[in-house]
This record gives structure tokens, C-alpha cells and sequence, in this order.
């Protein structure tokens, strides 16, 4: 019945009813579409506001506290493709390309996710690490790495050219550039820079959120017909695969030190799946790899699931492990 509840106080709060709304507007084939441009400039700002909060957290905690989670997160984020892999090439039956770009989404992170879990555990007034933006900038890049490098060593490709390629994008592409950028800076300006930032990356960031959640509403409502295609074992994989993963990140949390919303974050972040820098490194360096699949597992299966009722379910995995 708890559990029941905090689902239901998770499905209720604005992002995931605008969520939701964008869903509808899908399945009723509305007109409403974003701009190409306000869609990137939305992310640009969620990506900048969650790296600098992060850094200046970062800065007052001090990196004593920081570095032994951030270690973990790294270890846990290249290590889940190499376990996800075999599952989609045997139990699956996919390609090399298609097995390990599904990989490396899913061993990648959603920062998305990541935000509607801080506002659910606001919500419900759980206490949790504020650098645990950290653990967001650090998982985004091995996870790629990793499943490129597995799809180049399967297909025995030996295009350097290509690999490097995916390397610099994996790396300086968009998302994590900025992340990790505004990480840095937050943690060079400390808490004197975000007070002369904060009316601008503090108050309006739940509004911005909830047009951007709105927007990934309608684009996965528009893949829901792909779900065909991706076939039964994809649907059960993007289910069960971010359940175990955010079992091992709650448990791998704990072990690193955290609190209960600390491991909460750690598991959802494990859970979760990348929809914006794994695909652009992936169309890269494995162009074979059917965006249908890699695109409608993490993006129409696993993100309104994580955020529904994913949440509440991995909170109740750490409340389970820690009490």
C-alpha cells in the first residue's frame, strides 16, 4: 500500500502530468509540436542549470566526500553494458550493431530521470546528497565508450577513424560538454556565483522542466507505434533491465556511503537510459544500429516507466536495504 501511494503522489506531480499530456496529445494525433530550436534551447538550459547547482554542491561538500560515490558511479556505468550486452545478443537474438547500441544507452543516463527524482524525493521531504549531480556528469560518458568499443570488437571493425569519431562526440558532444562545463564552473564560483545566477537557474527551473517533459511526452507517444517493431522481448527488456540496474545502483549507493536518498538517486540513475548523447555518439561510430530499436527501448519503454512508477519502486528498494 505504500508503495501504491508513492506511486500515485509520483504520477501527480507537474512534470509527469505534463508527461502525461504530451502522451495525449500523441495518441490523439494533436498538432502540437515544439520547435527544433526551443527543444535544444530547453535542454541546453536543463543541462547548464543541473551542472552548475551540482559544481557549487560539489564545492561546499568538498571532494573528500565526493570522490569515493563518483568512482562507483563510473565503474557501475561502463560495467552495465558489458552485462546488458549478451542479454540482447542471446536472449534477444539482436545484431552486434543493435545489441550493443541498446548497451550503451542503457549503461548511459538519462538527466531527465534524474531530475524528476530529485523532485519526487523534494516532494516527499527525503534528504539526499546535493552533489549528486556528479554521479549524472560521470556515468554519461563510459557507458558509450563501452558500448562502442564492444560493438567495434564484435563486428571486428577496425575503422580508427570511426572510433575516434565516437570518442570526440562521446566526449565533447553537447550533453556532456555542458554538464560537465557548468560542473566546473559551479564548482569554481562556489555558493557567491549561484547567487547571482539563482533567479535564473533556480526559479525558473521546474517551468522549464515541465515544457520539456511535455515535449518528450509527444515524441515518445509518437514511438509508441514502433513498440511492433522492438517486439515483446524488447518491451520486457526496458522494463526489467532498468530494475535490475537500480537494484545494483541502490546497493552499489549504500556501499559508497550514501543516505537513503543518496542510494534513492544512485539506483535511479543505474535505471535509467540515454535518449540524448548516447544516440548522437551511437549514429556515429555504428551506423548499422536501427535507431527504431536503441531509440523506442530507452525513450518510449524505459523513460515513462522510470518516471511513473520507477521512482517509487527503487525508493522502496533502498528503504528495504537500509532499514
Amino acid at each position: 500500500m505504500e508503495l501504491l501511494e508513492a506511486i500515485r503522489a509520483n504520477l501527480l506531480t507537474p512534470a509527469v502530468l505534463f508527461f502525461v499530456l504530451g502522451l495525449a496529445a500523441a495518441i490523439l494525433k494533436s498538432d502540437l509540436r515544439f520547435p527544433e530550436q526551443l527543444y535544444i534551447g530547453l535542454t541546453i538550459y536543463l543541462l547548464v542549470a543541473i551542472g552548475f547547482k551540482g559544481g557549487v554542491a560539489i564545492a561546499e561538500a568538498g571532494l573528500a566526500k565526493v570522490w569515493l560515490p563518483s568512482v562507483a558511479a563510473i565503474l557501475l556505468g561502463a560495467a552495465i553494458p558489458l552485462w546488458t550486452y549478451p542479454v540482447l545478443r542471446r536472449a534477444g537474438k539482436l545484431p552486434v550493431a543493435d545489441a550493443a547500441a541498446i548497451a550503451a544507452h542503457y549503461g548511459s543516463v538519462s538527466a531527465v530521470t534524474f531530475i524528476a527524482a530529485t523532485n519526487y524525493l523534494k516532494s516527499i521531504q527525503l534528504p539526499y546528497e546535493n552533489y549528486a549531480t556528479a554521479f549524472l556528469a560521470v556515468m554519461e560518458a563510459p557507458a558509450i565508450l563501452v558500448g562502442v568499443a564492444i560493438g567495434k570488437l564484435k563486428s571486428k571493425e577496425t575503422d580508427q577513424g570511426s572510433l575516434k569519431d565516437a570518442i570526440h562526440e562521446t566526449l565533447f558532444g553537447r550533453s556532456i560538454f555542458l554538464l560537465v562545463g557548468a560542473l566546473i564552473v559551479g564548482i569554481l564560483c562556489g555558493e557567491v556565483g549561484m547567487k547571482k545566477v539563482e533567479p535564473f537557474f533556480v526559479t525558473p527551473f521546474q517551468g522549464v522542466l515541465a515544457l520539456f517533459l511535455l515535449e518528450m511526452g509527444v515524441v515518445a507517444g509518437r514511438r509508441m507505434g514502433d513498440l511492433k517493431q522492438a517486439g515483446l522481448f524488447l518491451l520486457a527488456f526496458g522494463i526489467v533491465a532498468p530494475l535490475v540496474n537500480g537494484a545494483l545502483g541502490v546497493m552499489l549507493g549504500k556501499c559508497a556511503g550514501l543516505s537513503l536518498g543518496g542510494a534513492t538517486l544512485f539506483g535511479v540513475l543505474a535505471a535509467s537510459a540515454s535518449y540524448i548523447a548516447a544516440p548522437a555518439a551511437v549514429r556515429i561510430s555504428l551506423p548499422d544500429a536501427n535507431p527504431t530499436l536503441y531509440l523506442t527501448s530507452s525513450l518510449a519503454i524505459t523513460f515513462p516507466f522510470n518516471i511513473t512508477v520507477g521512482i517509487p519502486i527503487y525508493l522502496a528498494i533502498a528503504q528495504a536495504l537500509y532499514h
